[in-house]
């Protein structure tokens, strides 16, 4: 067959509750064109394994896509140049002059300057060589798409409702053990995911000594382990699948079981995780350790926002003013950090608030309170605040950083306290 195309709606196709189910979830409807077979196979799989993505069309002639394009009106079409690179620039150029606004992204395995010149003249918006890789396939698709927005077509770019522009990626890291990282990060992550528009996943990153997934009572069958040892074979899918659901709607990616698996987690490896990741859900969360290794660094290299967590503490105070020097010596890092108080209130801290921001010389962006009966009871029975506590002041803290990050309300600057005459000076 020459050409593949989705039966239109009520013309004996697919239902139509099922047309109303992705068009309203803003998926990006492709229509592809490759005469070569073995090369429009793995694009085509490549595709049917996003989310985010509906394969509209595919078709095998140059010379048949335009009337496709016509009856289809796909968001974007894939053009392979390879099987007859003059009929495939023609395309582009006919295309390009009837859908003005259709982005167009042409993929050659001559990645040869000569080559990308001649499909963008022609009319291409993006050029990928092949064989084409997944992030790039991901992130040429996502510019297509806010091209698109910005030429007066479609803005949606959603993944269960959530637009990608407004995705969200946060590191947690602590200024010592101990200080509530997995708490925090935990139970921000389970806020973030009662909102449905929201596609929530948490990364455990504290790779030898991490236990989110104790905080949420799961076990797993896949750990960071498994999709580093199949870096090489990744997909969409597999990812997906090696991350557990809890049932509160947050996705988990657990540190490896045993720690000589460790070793088999690079910052590389990480890198393209995440990017597969971003791609999938709309917000991330990862706990990082407090080793500030490779794999930490390249997290927070591509978070973001940086939660930086302290307590009214001296040693933690002090550790907060040597990250953050460490941190402004990267550029790009230390503009991401933001510090988050916790456990205020406790009885066993003598330093105030105002004193703590005069130590560290950065506004504290949030305040979480010291509840440690509901912190702790949360803990050993393995469930989220919000199922253990959910009338706590900790956990409507926690609701509010959640909506702060998110954009839903704005941070609250902490309220300076009056010193009593022991107070740390």
């Amino acid at each position: 067959m020459d050409c593949f195309q989705v039966p239109p709606e009520g013309d004996g196709g697919l239902p139509n509750d099922f047309y109303w189910w992705w068009k309203m979830k803003g998926v990006q409807r492709i229509a592809i064109v490759d005469p070569n077979d073995k090369t429009r196979e793995p694009l085509r799989n490549l595709l049917l394994g996003v989310d985010a993505v509906w394969l509209e069309a595919e078709c095998s002639r140059y010379e048949f896509f335009i009337d496709v394009a016509r009856q289809s009106c796909p968001d974007a079409v894939v053009i392979a140049l390879d099987s007859d690179h003059h009929k495939a620039l023609q395309l582009i150029q006919q295309l390009t002059l009837e859908f003005p606004h259709m982005p167009i992204l042409a993929v050659s395995a001559r990645g040869d300057g000569q080559s990308i010149l001649q499909a963008l003249r022609a009319g291409a918006k993006e050029f990928l060589t092949a064989p084409v890789v997944l992030e790039e396939l991901l992130l040429a698709l996502q510019r297509l798409r806010a091209n698109r927005g910005s030429a007066g077509g479609d803005t949606s770019n959603s993944f269960n409702g959530q637009t990608r522009a407004e995705s969200l990626v946060v590191s947690i890291v602590g200024s010592k053990g101990g200080v509530g990282c997995t708490s925090l990060a935990v139970n921000t992550s389970v806020a973030m995911a009662q909102d449905p528009k929201n596609n929530v996943a948490l990364v455990d990153l504290d790779l030898a000594l991490g236990d989110a997934d104790v905080a949420l009572d799961l076990i797993p069958d896949y750990t960071l382990a498994d999709v580093a040892m199949n870096v090489d074979r990744l997909d969409m899918q597999f990812l997906r699948r090696s991350l557990c659901k809890h049932e509160s709607g947050l996705s988990l990616l657990p540190h490896p079981v045993q720690m000589e698996d460790i070793s088999l987690i690079h910052e590389e490896h990480l890198g393209r995780v995440i990017g597969l990741l971003r791609a999938s859900y709309s917000h991330l969360v990862f706990d990082l350790s407090k080793r500030f290794t490779a794999t930490d660094l390249t997290a927070m290299r591509m978070s973001d926002v940086i939660i930086l967590v302290a307590q009214l503490e001296l040693t933690s105070l002090r550790n907060v003013v040597r990250l953050l020097h460490t941190m402004d010596k990267e550029e790009g890092l230390g503009e991401k950090v933001k510090v988050v108080m916790n456990r205020v209130g406790s009885e066993d801290s003598d330093i105030t608030m105002e004193k703590a921001q005069e130590t560290i010389e950065k506004p504290i962006y949030w305040q979480v309170p010291n509840d440690f009966k509901a912190m702790f009871g949360a803990r050993n029975a393995g469930v989220p605040l919000m199922t253990h506590a959910p009338k706590s002041k900790v956990l409507q803290s926690l609701v509010g950083l959640a909506n702060a990050l998110c954009g839903k309300a704005p941070a609250v600057a902490p309220k300076k306290e009056r010193r009593g005459f022991f107070s740390f000076r």
